[in-house]
């Protein structure tokens, strides 16, 4: 079973999978080559980021607060972070969401089944989008001191 001095460090994104309870196939939310970092604190904090690998940039010829609303939602589209308290329970983990590029994760709990094999933690989830169960399954690599520092 996974402890909290399991967790602690920085870890990389390997995968991220998602299964539906109508259909056989998954899809993966942020590509086939998703990029992301997943931090878990000494004393109780975590962070969470995800995006797409080939995020477009923005125009840096104008103020960010005067690019067209188009291009800010596909760069909110293919980008996905929160962070708040954390706590680990009976295996799984629990994040108390504080902060959330999506307004509506804010207050929310995530509740994570967390299995750990060597340097490989497995996140798995679930939630319910239009009527449909999903099966969230992260992979995620843990990075040593030297590796973090060029992530």
């Amino acid at each position: 079973m996974i402890s909290k001095q399991d967790l602690v460090g920085t870890w990389q994104l390997e995968s991220w999978s998602v299964g539906y309870s109508d259909r056989e196939d998954y899809s993966c939310p942020f590509g086939e080559d998703p990029k992301g970092l997943l931090i878990y604190t000494e004393d109780d904090w975590m962070s969470a980021s995800i995006g797409r690998s080939d995020r477009q940039t923005l125009p840096d010829d104008i103020s960010f607060r005067k690019i067209p609303e188009e291009k800010l939602a596909r760069a909110y589209l293919s980008y996905f972070h929160y962070a708040g308290r954390y706590h680990v329970v009976e295996g799984d983990v629990i994040h108390y969401v504080t902060q959330s590029l999506n307004p509506n994760f804010v207050g929310s709990e995530q509740l994570r089944h967390a299995e750990l094999d060597g340097h490989t933690l497995v996140l798995s989830g679930q939630d319910t989008a239009g009527g449909v169960l999903r099966l969230h399954s992260l992979v995620w690599h843990r990075l040593s001191a030297a590796e973090s520092d060029s992530a």
